[in-house]
């Protein structure tokens, strides 16, 4: 067999995950090929064992029992690019390129289309799944085409981004088609030479009226992240994290009243929210976290907020799932209870 993969058992997941929590798999493939990843299946399937695919780690919360069946890390690499017809430059990475490093390489280059997207921890592969945004840009805007296996059919698949179907931190992958598609490489489309998007009030206030380059944009993301605590660095005391915990809910322009009238009977004024195709508002799920009484530095067992930002839970050192899910509980029921808002949980959960 070409490419035969090595299974590996009793692996600590713990050390895959960006939250540094997670117990054992019972199996564990680390795929660098296509043909692994396809074997690996097979292996899975023929055994009738449970798949999980892990990619940077940076978006899940591992049961402290771990998971008993089959946990498939994507570790395919490689970076190509093309001009179609003298527009845009395309560039395809693979599933297991580490995404911060691939946004680097993009804005070196000059290609516009992902600057803001700096710092974000994570793979390649993980993009897609989530619709992976920030500060005014999200990966939909520039996603052309997304190469999978599908494993209903045994095929190896090119989705185009419509039939992606994206939409706010959604895809078919974490939606109704979950489960189905193993990533494999994306393709998006940047412009050379194009501008840099500034619409995200972090940055407009960084360079008030000026027209800044793709690098100085790309420093000015990574540095308001750092702010906040939310690149990945082993000395940051709240690097243990998945980033963002709770996705900012969006809410009818008739609730985000109510909100609003909430907020003012108990003395709170200008609710922050953002308009989102003139339909729907969008309130920041931070603001609706702190002011229902939970401050930065929040603490809860083993778990706590992060001293920077309330919406980073993290792992103050060993902390376990359990903790991670009892903070996140109670912030739920707080925010509820106070604004009838329900908040929504970004990562994935594995065997809780």
């Amino acid at each position: 067999m070409k490419n035969p993969i090595s299974v590996r058992e009793n692996i600590r997941l713990a050390d895959y995950t960006t939250l540094k929590i997670g117990g054992e798999a019972r199996f564990f493939v680390q795929a660098e090929t296509e043909t692994q990843i396809v074997e690996a299946i097979k292996f899975a399937e023929n055994n009738e064992f449970d798949i999980f695919v892990l990619g940077g780690g940076s978006n899940v919360l591992i049961a402290d029992e771990g998971f008993d069946g089959l946990v498939l890390h994507i570790a395919l690499k490689g970076i190509s690019d093309f001009r179609e017809s003298g527009g845009d430059i395309f560039v395809t990475a693979k599933a297991g390129e580490d995404w911060d490093e691939f946004v680097k390489l993009c804005v070196e280059k000059n290609l516009a289309g992902i600057e803001c997207l700096s710092g974000i921890p994570g793979l390649v592969g993980g993009t897609p799944a989530q619709n992976v945004g920030a500060y005014g840009q999200e990966v939909s805007e520039t996603i052309a085409a997304v190469r999978v296996f599908d494993r209903k059919s045994g095929e190896i698949l090119e989705l185009t981004n419509a039939d992606c179907r994206f939409a706010y931190r959604t895809s078919i992958f974490n939606t109704t088609e979950r489960n189905r598609f193993i990533i494999l490489a994306v393709t998006y489309s940047l412009k050379e030479n194009g501008a840099p998007k500034i619409i995200y009030k972090d940055l407009l206030q960084v360079f008030a009226d000026k027209n800044p380059s793709l690098p100085e944009t790309r420093e000015a993301v990574l540095a308001v992240r750092r702010a906040k605590s939310m690149v990945i660095e082993e000395h940051d005391p709240n690097a243990k994290s998945v980033g963002s915990f709770f996705k900012n809910p969006i809410v009818s322009h008739q609730d985000h009243a109510k909100i609003t009238a909430i907020a003012e009977s108990l003395g709170i004024e200008n609710v922050p929210f953002f308009i989102v195709d003139g339909n729907f508002v969008k309130i920041p799920a931070a603001w609706l976290i702190e002011k229902s009484g939970f401050e930065k530095g929040y603490i809860k067992g083993g778990a706590g907020l992060s001293t920077r930002h309330t919406l980073a839970l993290i792992n103050r050192g060993n902390a376990t799932a359990k903790e991670i899910l009892a903070l996140k509980d109670e912030i739920q029921t707080g925010v509820k209870k106070k604004f009838g808002v329900d908040l929504k949980p970004e990562p994935i959960f594995v065997g809780l």
